[in-house]
């Protein structure tokens, strides 16, 4: 239908009918409009290095870090300001730093759009990011996504629950109180270690069902099972190298949280491009 200038009420009439199509393409999208077989590929150690190198150079050459210096730093600053000042909500503060990790790979679908074209077209700036927006890949991505923010949701209510039978269940009287009780108590060293422990678990699992699933759905029309399923695979294919990859996702975060979050900037963009790099290494 070609889209014409009217009035208020018509133009309201044509979104409508092209949001219809996206979400009905988009719900076609969703167990896949492809069976054909997907080939993997062995990794190596060296992928790993030519891939984060492929994603250094996306973001040297697409200034990424200017999207995340306008649109997350200023959001994470004020999220980070609200625990800090609440203290009721002070023991959650790592808990939500340690899981973003969980809800990265969301975050970056903008980035993996924008490598997809550079490398396709040899070229490629931030508005291609939002082209996923209008792409019937949307829906099975946000789908996936709601499972990833489900998966955060439940790391937060379990390190709630862990801090209320150990520390808790009253909150900690400061900052410094609460970081006092966690380092030199028992109680607080097993709220610890308990918590490491358990968030560890929380991100084996993520890194295994998002490892290409979310840059394969950009890619190719293969629906959300094939798209995780394939994603496991190539983990349990390469347990070592995909171990590898997710100490250098949590260096890389850790380094930009103990720079106040300066080198986020730097790290999340570069992760991002990365994580396609990724994906064409480890699938035909």
């Amino acid at each position: 239908m070609v889209d014409t200038i009217g009035n208020p009420a018509s133009w309201f009439v044509q979104a409508i009918r092209r949001r219809s199509r996206y979400l009905k393409e988009g719900a076609a999208e969703l167990g896949g409009a492809t069976a054909a077989p997907i080939e993997l590929r062995d990794l190596k150690v060296t992928d790993l290095k030519i891939a984060l190198r492929k994603g250094y150079d996306d973001f040297t050459a697409l200034r990424t870090d200017v999207m995340f210096i306008v649109l997350v730093y200023p959001i994470v600053g004020f999220v980070l300001t609200l625990f800090v000042v609440n203290r009721e909500m002070l023991p959650l503060l790592f808990p939500l730093i340690a899981g973003f990790a969980l809800v990265g790979p969301v975050a970056a679908i903008g980035l993996y759009e924008m490598s997809r074209k550079r490398e396709r077209d040899g070229k490629a700036d931030w508005r291609d990011a939002f082209d996923v927006i209008r792409s019937p890949s949307f829906v099975p991505i946000a789908v996936l996504g709601l499972y990833l923010a489900a998966l955060f949701l439940a790391w937060m209510i379990t390190a709630f629950t862990l801090y209320g039978v150990t520390l808790g269940p009253e909150p900690p009287l400061s900052a410094l109180g609460f970081l006092n009780d966690v380092f030199t108590t028992g109680r607080g060293w097993t709220m610890l270690v308990a918590g490491v422990a358990i968030g560890a678990a929380f991100a084996v699992v993520v890194l295994a069902i998002s490892l290409v699933s979310f840059p394969m759905l950009i890619d190719r029309h293969v629906g959300i099972p094939k798209a995780v399923v394939t994603s496991v695979q190539i983990a349990r294919k390469n347990p070592v190298v995909v171990a590898v990859w997710g100490l250098i996702v949590v260096a890389l975060l850790g380094l930009g949280v103990l720079t106040l979050f300066v080198g986020m900037i730097i790290a999340l963009p570069v992760l991002g491009h990365a994580t396609w790099h990724l994906y064409r290494r480890a699938v035909v």
